[in-house]
């Protein structure tokens, strides 16, 4: 059982940065890949970015790469989200989720994932 607890949204302007925190509870969080996705109103949840277990790998949405950076702290069982120059389009509640399978790689699909937050809103003004 892996709880997964986002911190760190809230309201910013267009250009602006945030860094999100997802915080993990359990013993699975080092052998889990994690991810981070955001659902919009109206939108399906999107997959933006994803790490491996060990953290050496990382994969991003076409949408975020060069601007979002995703990091994981093992020893604090904390998993980031880096966000610069964020844009309106960005404004949505963003989720981390944990993939547990034994002997999966990372996954761009949110069925990928076996354990999620509650999810925290980040909104960006124009």
């Amino acid at each position: 059982q892996v709880q997964l607890v986002e911190s760190g949204g809230g309201l910013v302007q267009a250009g602006d940065s945030l860094r999100l925190s997802c915080a993990a509870s359990g013993r699975t969080f080092s052998s889990s890949h994690m991810g981070w996705f955001r659902q919009a109103p109206g939108k399906e949840r999107e997959f933006v970015a994803t790490i491996s277990r060990s953290g050496r790998s990382t994969y991003y949405a076409d949408s975020v790469k060069g601007r979002f950076t995703i990091s994981r702290d093992n020893a604090k069982n904390t998993v980031y989200l880096q966000m610069n120059s964020l844009k309106p389009e960005d404004t949505a509640v963003y989720y981390c989720a944990a993939r547990t399978a034994v002997g999966s790689s990372p996954s761009f699909s949110k069925f990928g994932y076996d354990y999620w937050g509650q999810g925290t809103q980040v909104t960006v003004s124009s």
